[in-house]
């Protein structure tokens, strides 16, 4: 039995070797390890890929249908128009503020009979595949509605996956949902579909043991609508276009555009560890800037009230102290949430934002994206989806000195809400705003794509530590998740890092924190957006340790380089982080057993110097100064946490 299925695997082998030797339809990575096999199967366009030599991409469909015409099928690829791609590019605000981006590039041109219909442009790097389609005009059309797409991705069988249900359409709070907050599923067997509606992108996916997947879409904008992945009982997934009663049910699911037109890029994330998946920058790599910068943005770190003191914290005297805070802090911000508008109101407003530009803090500002697209109540609202009083509203906070906003609530996928997003980042940059997105899509090259765009939510973020101890209690599991698939693909605002001990004002009831101080330090470290806003309080510069504080001051917001060390989704990660010439080590722990790792410390070489932050066995952090070595030996209780940096 054993020989038979060594023999039917070495016939596999072959025929997969062989499929990837034909004549213009291979295009491989530049150090030759990536394969991509592009064909036209009974009329019908496919692709596989390959790593090493081990499949991850089994033969899967491409091509879309439209309302004129069907793009996928009674197709010949005729001629394939290859290319090499070496560009540097610079982004403040990504993992990795430096990027040299080398890909081999590859235009698939389909025919039908003599006619050019479609074009399938594949880049291949290193670590990614991307890939999008060109539809050229049918007859005398020149626009075009895309009722499906048929893209594949068949995962090696036997793959495990890590990925995150999509929430049906007007649930959860107020009709919010879907907002990509949903609980993941951790190494579960492929050949099911969520909760019946598919998973949110990125998708993580274990390739046995030979290496790990991570599929996902980038560049999308007012153009297109988001998608999300559809799973099949056979291990199948394809490319879902947003749900009908998204939007309260407003708005088609399906796409137009003008042709000839682009769709957005669809990319794949391999290798044979973790590191490809948490260091790729595809998201950035294949996507334009759409406009340029209305001024320099900067980014730092802030505080807000909300996490611990909820909306009743919206008030002039609260919002005055966490300017004081800040200021005592060195941060650059504060956030003021849901409610200014009628709990402090427009004058006292622009009073805070004169006593914070005072001590060098800026004021973002709250506001609900609504709308017809759900209930939710909190104010202001009727600004932000009004493109007239939007530009209104920006500009007084122009006037004002506003540093950014802060928009919530929106209400799907579809392509007029995406056109939203584009159009409130296109407006806030013309008035000089940063924009964050809460209760909203994953950001897809949007870092890029829009200068003034700083971090999305689309998480299970900090507020539900708030108003679950369930949640609480696996905090751990869920920050070692997100290094590996949320962040990797920008920018996340989570709002976490806290060092009360409960989530309430007076740090004495509520929901009560089972991490551990040194925990909180680490998942500043890990968790990636620009901007950090931190869940800290005032009464921190009492209460927390000192070394605590201290190192909460300090720590950067913005990484000039990301490297993968070690870990296992929902189980434990360790990265390190370089900001200028400074190198910030941290992990944390969600497993019952301590665990024991020997890291190497080689970045850190030159340093005469470290700091080390570590939990005893009762999560009692503590922080010393050890000489420079090049490897150490360290211990990570659950629900505790580990950083190492130099010293200064």
């Amino acid at each position: 039995m054993k020989r038979t299925l060594f023999l039917f695997g070495s016939i596999i082998l072959s025929c997969l070797t062989a499929f990837c030797q034909q004549l213009n339809n291979v295009i491989k990575s530049p150090d030759g390890k990536i394969c991509v096999t592009v064909t036209d199967d009974n009329g019908k366009p496919q692709y596989a890929v390959k790593y090493g030599d081990k499949v991850f991409i089994q033969p899967s469909l491409l091509g879309v249908i439209t309302n004129h015409a069907d793009y996928s099928e009674n197709l010949r690829l005729k001629d394939v128009k290859t290319s090499k791609l070496d560009e540097n590019y610079s982004l403040p605000n990504i993992k990795q503020s430096n990027v040299h981006y080398v890909a081999n590039e590859a235009v698939y041109k389909y025919y039908r009979d003599t006619v050019n219909v479609l074009d399938v442009i594949f880049r291949v790097s290193n670590r990614d595949v991307a890939f999008r389609y060109v539809i050229h005009p049918a007859g005398a059309h020149l626009s075009c509605t895309i009722t499906k797409e048929l893209t594949q991705f068949k995962p090696a069988t036997g793959s495990t996956t890590f990925l995150c249900p999509q929430a049906k359409p007007m649930g959860g709070f107020a009709g919010t949902s879907p907002s990509y907050e949903t609980s993941y599923t951790l190494d579960e067997a492929m050949g099911k579909n969520g909760w019946g509606e598919g998973y949110t992108f990125p998708c993580l996916f274990k390739n046995q043991n030979d290496g790990w997947m991570l599929v996902s879409e980038t560049g999308v904008d007012g153009g297109y609508c988001a998608g999300r992945l559809l799973g099949e009982s056979d291990g199948t997934y394809c490319i879902g276009f947003p749900q009908a009663g998204e939007c309260n049910g407003n708005g088609t699911v399906s796409p137009g555009i003008s042709l000839p037109g682009k769709t957005p890029w669809r990319t794949i994330t391999l290798g044979n560890t973790l590191a490809n998946i948490v260091e790729t920058t595809v998201p950035f790599d294949v996507v334009e800037r759409k406009y340029e910068p209305s001024k320099k943005y900067t980014y730092g770190k802030g505080s807000w009230s909300w996490i611990i003191g909820m909306d009743a914290s919206c008030n002039y005297n609260d919002q005055k102290k966490y300017i004081d805070f800040s200021a005592a802090m060195g941060y650059q911000s504060v956030l003021v949430d849901a409610l200014w508008d009628t709990q402090i109101g427009r004058d006292k407003i622009a009073e805070l934002a004169e006593y914070g530009a005072k001590k060098g803090v800026s004021l973002y500002l709250w506001y609900n994206s609504n709308g017809y697209w759900n209930d939710a109540f909190q104010s202001p609202r009727g600004i932000m989806n009004d493109p007239i009083l939007r530009k209104k509203e920006m500009k007084w906070m122009q006037q004002t000195g506003i540093k950014g906003i802060k928009v919530d609530f929106f209400g799907g996928d579809k392509q007029m809400m995406m056109q939203v997003y584009e159009g409130i980042l296109s407006d806030a940059n013309d008035y000089g705003l940063e924009v964050i997105f809460h209760g909203c899509t994953i950001p897809r090259g949007w870092e890029r794509m829009y200068p003034n765009y700083v971090a999305s939510e689309a998480v299970l973020a900090s507020e539900n530590l708030h108003f679950s101890q369930d949640f609480c209690n696996h905090e751990a599991v869920n920050a070692c998740i997100h290094p590996f698939v949320r962040n990797t693909i920008g920018s996340m605002d989570f709002g976490g890092s806290a060092l009360n001990k409960y989530y309430n004002a007076d740090n004495k009831h509520g929901n009560h924190r089972v991490t551990s101080d040194v925990y909180a330090l680490a998942t500043a470290v890990l968790f990636q957006s620009a901007v950090q806003h931190f869940a800290l309080a005032p009464n921190n510069l009492q209460d927390a340790p000192s070394w605590a504080i201290d190192f909460m001051k300090n720590v950067p917001t913005t990484w000039d380089e990301v490297k993968y060390i070690d870990g296992y989704p929902g189980k434990y990660i360790i990265l390190a982080r370089r900001h200028g010439d400074k190198w910030y080590i941290a992990g944390v722990n969600a497993e019952t057993t301590t665990l024991k790792k020997t890291i190497d410390l080689s970045m850190l070489a030159g340093a005469k110097k470290l700091m080390i932050y570590t939990d005893d066995a009762s999560l009692n952090g503590s922080v010393k100064v050890i000489n420079g070595k090049r490897k150490l030996s360290i211990s990570i209780p659950k629900n505790g946490g580990v950083v190492i940096n130099t010293a200064e």
